[in-house]
């Protein structure tokens, strides 16, 4: 019968073999997966009647199973180690997670695939030199030098202001306006993940939420879609600007109460928040009257290739079975047209537009943005109280 209280022996305590951390430190070293859990198995079975193996001759046998395979010198990874600990503020501590890292990286706007390989070579850096900890704040310095080495000056400012704006202490609120079809929500739940932002709310839940509330009878307008809200008016005479941008301002002011109403929520109970919809329109939400309390970045999503655009409904159609591509096309000039109008108005006021062609991209490119409205919030913040 096998041995299974086999004993890694190093420079440190003994520690247990484990088949499972095998397999991770070969996976972190680009080693495939099935390939990792054959060499574990394989190295379990050769031991199988020893009670202890060094680490160093544990070292060998991997290199003999797989050197002439790969580059295990590239990332020397001990096999049996254990992640330091990140010692924090007021003695509190956690374990070194290079998964939790590399969703924070992505919230400094670095691309999944490059926060992964800045968090895993920090992960090696730090089981190379055996460290049983760190302070948090070095692991920061750590990371910002990392980033400037790998991806330039500019990728570790962004990881700074990021990190300055999380121990800020104002929440941040963030809104992803934009016509019916362009992508708002795709990309608002993939960039609220980044940013860890857990509170994500779109304008059409507020509107249901409405319209149980109100009748058809006393607030026509919001039991409309957007764009044919304007027949629930009646206009008897031709408006400025149109009746489908008539109906679609109209609506949105009676939906930016129960925005507001939320935000002033968020502010009370100092938590970040996402909200997302058509009903953001940029000229009713009045914003400056959370600017003191939290991080407020305003963001507009458009899809400015019309081909492109009416192609979204078909998509829509295929993955939401209540929603009909023909009612979207059928409307296309006036969603068009509101798309229109949140642009100029978004442009007037200087908020920054993001045309969404592919999503990855366009998730990169809002958060970037986020990044960069924060480094101005918090610098406006210090020339105020220096004043």
């Amino acid at each position: 019968m096998a041995n299974s209280a086999l004993v890694v022996v190093g420079s440190d305590e003994p520690r247990p073999f484990m088949r499972g951390i095998l397999v991770q430190s070969l996976v972190s070293r680009g080693v495939p997966f099935d390939v990792a859990l054959e060499t574990a198995n394989e190295i379990r079975g050769r031991l199988a009647n020893q009670e202890e193996v060094a680490l160093h001759d544990l070292s060998k046998l991997v290199e003999e199973l797989l050197g002439d395979r790969y580059d295990l010198e590239a990332l020397p990874l001990p096999p049996a180690q254990e992640p330091p600990q990140v010692s924090g503020p007021r003695g509190t501590s956690s374990p070194f997670s290079k998964g939790v890292l590399a969703v924070s990286l992505q919230g400094a706007g670095l691309d999944p695939n490059d926060a992964y390989d800045v968090a895993r070579e920090l992960e090696v850096r730090l089981l190379r030199e055996a460290r049983r900890s760190i302070d948090r704040v070095a692991l920061r310095d750590l990371v910002s030098e990392t980033i400037e080495r790998t991806h330039g000056s500019k990728a570790a400012e962004r990881y700074r202001v990021w990190r300055q704006a999380l121990e800020d202490g104002r929440p941040i609120f963030l809104l992803l306006g934009g016509s019916t079809g362009v992508g708002k929500t795709s990309i608002a739940v993939e960039v609220a993940r980044r940013l860890e932002i857990s509170r994500v709310i779109g304008t059409d839940s507020i509107r249901q939420i409405m319209r149980l509330m109100f009748s058809a009878d006393l607030m026509p307008e919001i039991h409309c879609s957007t764009y044919d809200a304007y027949r629930a008016l009646h206009l008897e005479w031709p408006v400025e600007g149109g009746d489908v941008i008539v109906g679609f301002r109209e609506q949105a002011q009676k939906i930016v109460v129960g925005v507001h109403a939320l935000l002033d929520r968020a502010v009370e109970e100092n938590v970040s928040m996402m909200v997302e919809g058509v009903n953001l329109l940029p000229g009713v939400l009045h914003l400056d009257r959370y600017r003191e309390n939290a991080h407020v970045i305003f963001l507009v999503v458009a899809t400015l290739d019309s081909k492109a655009y009416a192609a979204r409904f078909q998509s829509r159609a295929a993955t939401a079975r209540e929603r009909g591509a023909d009612r979207y096309l059928r409307f296309m000039d006036e969603i068009r047209s509101i798309q229109d109008h949140v642009l100029a108005e978004a442009e007037q006021l200087g908020l920054p537009i993001i045309d969404n062609v592919r999503l990855d991209d366009a998730v990169l490119s809002v958060t970037r943005s986020v990044i960069s409205t924060l480094k101005k919030s918090m610098s406006d913040a210090v020339d105020e109280g220096a004043s």
